[in-house]
C-alpha cells in the first residue's frame, strides 16, 4: 500500500518520462515532502485590501511547534493547486527534514497575488495611510496573519531569499514584525544603479538586462499562474553579432519591445541617477533592524556582488541592536544553494565550500535564532578567501588588520607597489571603436552566463585595444581583502569614454595542471579577480553628468566593489585597461549624450591615453593584509 502511495505522489508531480529522468536525490526530496508535510493556499489580506497568493507547507506531526521559514518572491511560489508540490522545501532540504513550517508567497502583482507589481518598490517611513504599502508593511502584514492563523507555529519567522527574492527579504528588516528573528538576504538586489544587475558605475548593462525584462517587465493585467514568455528570437548564438546588428539602446523599443515594458521604458527615462533610483536603494534605510542578520553573497556572482556587500555595510553602519553577519564564499549567483562547490571553470578550491556553508552555517544560522540551539560561532565576516582557497573570520568587514596601499601603473608596463620615479612622463594609448568592442567573454554564447567572472583572460590581452600591466613574478604572497578603488588619470579625443578595469592573478609557467576540465593547461592563466565599468561622464557626480574635455587630463575614479584574495609567490598581478565589455555592457558612443536616445550617427571612435606619471600616476588601491 505505502509503495502504491508513493508512485501515486510522484506522478501527480511528474508524467512518467519526466520522473525517471529526475536524479534519484530530487526524486527522494519529493517524497520526502508529500509523506511529511501538507500544503495549504491562501489569500492573505493586506492593509489596503489587496490579497497575495501564500503558500504554506505544515509538517504532519502536530505534535510539535514550528518555527516559519518566509520567502517572498517575484519568480513565483508555485506549483499552483494544492495538489501539485515542490520539489524543494527552504534554503535547503536539511530544513525540511530540521522540521519547519515553510511559507512562500508572489509579491503584489506578481503571478496569482492582486495589486500593482513594482519593481524594488521603495520603502516609505512613516506611513500615515492605510494605501500607502511597501515590501516591508506587506511582509509585516503576512507575518502578522501566520502566526495567527497557521497551525502548531512556535510564533517565531525566519526570512531568506537570493537576487530580487533577497530584496524582499532586506526589506523585511526594515520595521520588522516583532516575530521576525532572523532574516538572510543572499546576493540581494540592493541598487539597479551603482552596482546590482542592470548598471554598474552608471553604465548599462546590456545582455543581462534585455534578456531577464523581456519576461519579468512583460505586463500582467489579472492574476494568473503563468510566466510571460522571454524573448528568444536571436536568429544565432552568438551574443555579440545579435547585440551588435541591434545598435543603438532606443532600437530596443523600435524592434522589439514596442513602448509596453514599463521597466524598460523606466530605465531608458532615467540615465543618470535621479530620485527613481535613488529611492530605490535598500541599503540605506536598515536603520533600527531588530531581527539577526546573515547577509550571503559568492565573489564570482555575476549578477549581484554588489548586493551583500552594501547590505552588510548598511546594517552595520547603523550599529544593529542584533547579530550581523556577512558570508561570502566563492560562488556564483545563487550556486551556494546547490553542490559541491569545489571549482569553478579551471579555478579549484580544494573543498566542499557549498555542503559546509549549508550545513554549518545557514542552518545552524536559523536553528540558533528560531530554535534556541546551539550558535554557530559565526565571526562578524566569515570570508573565504581565493587563491589560497581557505575560510576566514575577521571581526569586521574589511578586516581590521588591512592597509590601504596603491598599486600603480608604469608606462612601461608595469605594475608595482611603488610609485613612478619622481618627473617620470610617459602615457599607453589605444584607439577605442564603437564598432570593434572588445568582448567580455571568448565565448561563444547567446545568454550571458557566468563563466567571465573567473575567466582567462588572455583573449583580451591581446588585442591592441587593451592597456597591459603586470608586477614582476612575486617574493611573497600577497593577500587582498577588503575594497578595489580604480584611480585612473586619463584624457579623450571624444567627450564621454567607459573604462573597465580588471584585476587578474597570473599564473607561473609552470603552474600543475589540477584543472577540473580534462586537458587544461594553467601555466600562464590569467585569472580575472575582479573586474569593473565606470562610465566617465558620471566621474564627479551620478545625478548630473558632464562631459569629457577632449585632450585634458581628467581623474576618474571608481568603485570595483571588493575582493578576499590571494596571489601567491611566484604569480603576478595584472591590470588590464580598456574602453569596452560587449555586450555585456552597451556601448558608449564616446560622445557626451544620453546614450538610451543616442543614434547611430553619434556613435565614433576615441583615442584614449592612460598616465602614469607624477601627480598622474594611475593606479589601483587595494586593501593589503599584514605578513604573517
Amino acid at each position: 500500500m505505502q509503495n502504491k502511495f508513493i508512485l501515486s505522489a510522484a506522478m501527480s508531480v511528474l508524467s512518467l518520462g519526466a520522473w525517471a529522468q529526475r536524479p534519484v536525490t530530487v526524486q527522494q526530496d519529493s517524497i520526502y515532502i508529500r509523506e511529511h508535510y501538507q500544503k495549504l493556499e491562501k489569500q492573505v489580506p493586506m492593509r489596503d485590501g489587496a490579497k497575495l497568493y501564500t503558500v504554506i507547507y505544515v509538517p504532519k506531526d502536530e505534535t510539535k511547534k514550528y518555527p516559519i521559514m518566509f520567502n517572498r518572491t517575484p519568480y513565483s511560489a508555485g506549483p499552483y493547486g494544492e495538489n501539485e508540490y515542490k520539489l524543494s522545501l527552504g534554503p535547503s532540504m536539511l530544513f525540511a527534514k530540521e522540521g519547519y513550517i515553510f511559507v512562500y508567497q508572489d509579491v503584489r502583482g506578481r503571478y496569482m497575488s492582486e495589486g500593482e507589481f513594482v519593481a524594488t518598490r521603495p520603502y516609505i517611513p512613516n506611513k500615515k495611510k492605510k494605501t500607502e504599502i511597501d515590501e516591508s508593511s506587506d511582509t509585516y502584514d503576512t507575518i502578522d496573519w501566520l502566526v495567527k492563523n497557521v497551525p502548531h507555529n512556535s510564533g517565531k519567522v525566519g526570512t531568506w531569499g537570493i537576487s530580487a527574492p533577497g530584496f524582499y527579504t532586506t526589506m523585511t528588516a526594515i520595521d520588522a514584525h516583532p516575530a521576525l528573528k532572523a532574516a538572510s538576504p543572499q546576493a540581494p538586489v540592493t541598487d539597479w544603479f551603482m552596482g546590482d544587475d542592470r548598471h554598474h558605475n552608471g553604465a548599462f548593462f546590456l545582455m543581462g538586462t534585455f534578456s531577464f525584462l523581456s519576461y519579468y517587465g512583460a505586463e500582467r493585467p489579472e492574476p494568473t499562474p503563468e510566466r510571460a514568455p522571454s524573448f528568444a528570437e536571436y536568429g544565432t548564438p552568438d551574443a555579440y553579432d545579435f547585440y551588435l546588428k541591434l545598435g543603438p539602446l532606443k532600437n530596443v523599443n523600435e524592434k522589439y519591445f514596442k513602448g509596453k515594458n514599463k521597466i524598460w521604458n523606466e530605465m531608458m527615462e532615467n540615465e543618470s541617477y535621479t530620485s527613481f533610483w535613488a529611492a530605490r536603494n535598500a541599503a540605506q534605510h536598515l536603520k533600527n533592524v531588530k531581527p539577526a542578520m546573515m547577509t550571503v553573497g559568492g565573489w564570482f556572482d555575476q549578477e549581484d556582488l554588489y548586493g551583500p556587500l552594501k547590505t552588510f555595510a548598511g546594517a552595520e553602519k547603523n550599529k544593529p541592536s542584533a547579530a550581523n553577519y556577512l558570508v561570502m564564499g566563492p560562488w556564483t549567483h545563487g550556486s551556494w544553494t546547490r553542490g559541491n562547490n569545489n571549482a569553478l571553470g579551471n579555478v579549484r578550491f580544494h573543498s566542499d565550500t557549498g555542503p559546509f556553508y549549508r550545513e554549518q552555517i545557514e542552518l545552524a544560522f536559523f536553528n540558533h535564532y528560531l530554535k534556541g540551539m546551539a550558535s554557530p560561532g559565526l565571526a562578524k565576516a566569515n570570508i573565504f578567501e581565493t587563491g589560497s582557497n581557505e575560510w576566514k573570520k575577521y571581526s569586521a568587514w574589511p578586516p581590521l588588520e588591512a592597509q590601504d596601499k596603491n598599486l600603480y601603473f608604469h608606462a612601461n608596463g608595469k605594475l608595482s607597489f611603488e610609485a613612478p620615479q619622481s618627473g617620470a612622463e610617459g602615457f599607453d594609448e589605444y584607439i577605442s571603436d564603437p564598432a570593434k568592442p572588445v568582448p567580455y567573454t571568448k565565448e561563444i554564447r547567446i545568454d550571458r552566463g557566468s563563466d567571465f567572472m573567473y575567466e582567462d583572460q588572455r583573449f583580451a590581452a591581446s588585442r591592441p585595444d587593451v592597456l597591459v600591466y603586470q608586477t614582476d613574478p612575486l617574493e611573497n604572497d600577497v593577500v587582498i581583502s577588503g575594497n578595489v578603488l580604480a584611480d585612473l588619470f586619463v584624457s579623450t579625443t571624444g567627450t564621454d569614454a567607459d573604462f573597465v578595469v580588471k584585476l587578474i592573478d597570473v599564473y607561473p609557467g609552470d603552474a600543475p595542471n589540477d584543472s577540473p576540465v580534462p586537458g587544461t593547461k594553467m601555466g600562464g592563466f590569467q585569472q580575472l579577480v575582479r573586474g569593473e565599468v565606470m562610465r566617465s561622464k558620471f566621474r564627479n557626480s551620478f545625478t548630473a553628468p558632464e562631459a569629457m574635455v577632449p585632450g585634458e587630463i581628467t581623474e576618474v575614479k571608481f568603485d570595483m566593489q571588493d575582493a578576499a584574495h590571494c596571489f601567491k609567490k611566484g604569480h603576478r598581478i595584472m591590470v588590464q585597461v580598456q574602453s569596452s565589455w560587449f555586450p555585456l555592457v552597451d556601448r558608449n558612443p564616446q560622445k557626451f549624450v544620453n546614450i538610451y536616445k543616442a543614434t547611430e550617427a553619434d556613435f565614433q571612435k576615441a583615442t584614449h591615453k592612460v598616465y602614469a606619471e607624477g601627480k598622474n600616476a594611475s593606479h589601483l588601491k587595494v586593501s593589503v593584509m599584514k605578513a604573517d
